[in-house]
């Protein structure tokens, strides 16, 4: 007889579910900064970035298994009392039995601790959903830089899925990254190095932000390039 098969991995599953709290998630966090009243940006506030969806993530440790940008863009308001002009890019990744998710929103967000604060609401209003470790900040290697990081528990089909998260906000971008393995899917929440995901936060937000002036420079350049005599 042969060698037993593998054990079939649930990395696919993992996805699909994963992939519709995180679209909850940011439905709830653009609803509820619509149902918000006032609030006003920094003195930094006002769009610097746009977010993209690579090909890979962390030097290509994730490749993209699905681009979600175009389906939960549809279900989201370009427009709130705390956001302006907003628009959405996010994936699916995955690393052999292991799962990310990566959403997030760029516009014109005046105040992005109500962002992140919406962003948790959200995800506490899923069916089967709790955050089971609270978010807290974490600044990975003394960065100036600080992401919210905790753990929710999704249920769903009498299965207990954990899956950590990290979120960040600023004047320009927001973003809610999930991980998770599909060969352990049910860890303790309290198990899990949080630390660990702040500093690959971190990462895939310098990876997935543009900075919108030198797309403007460029298109610029163009345009000057297109006139007679330039």
């Amino acid at each position: 007889m042969g060698p037993p098969p593998p054990p079939k991995s649930n990395t696919g599953k993992v996805l699909g579910i994963i992939g519709g709290v995180v679209a909850l998630a940011v439905v709830g966090t653009i609803v509820a900064v619509v149902a918000t009243n006032g609030g006003g940006g920094g003195a930094d506030a006002g769009p610097k970035y746009k977010t993209v969806v690579p090909k890979a993530l962390l030097g290509g440790e994730y490749t993209l298994a699905k681009d979600l940008s175009d389906s939960v863009g549809a279900k989201v308001p370009n427009d709130g009392a705390y956001a302006r002009n907003m628009k959405v890019a996010g994936g699916q990744y995955s690393s052999g039995a292991k799962a990310l998710v990566l959403m997030t929103m760029y516009g014109d967000i005046s105040d992005p601790r109500q962002t992140v604060n919406s962003t948790i609401s959200g995800m506490k209003k899923g069916d089967g959903a709790e955050v089971a470790v609270p978010n807290s900040k974490y600044n990975p290697g003394g960065s100036k830089d600080s992401v919210d990081c905790g753990v929710m528990v999704k249920r769903q089909m009498g299965q207990k899925i954990t899956v950590p998260f990290c979120i960040w906000a600023d004047s320009s971008t927001t973003g809610n990254v999930l991980e998770t393995d599909g060969e352990h899917i049910d860890t303790d929440p309290y198990s899990v190095d949080l630390n660990a995901l702040a500093q690959k936060t971190l990462k895939i937000r310098g990876e997935v932000r543009v900075p919108l002036d030198g797309e403007a420079k460029a298109a610029g350049g163009r345009q000057a390039a297109a006139r007679p005599g330039a």
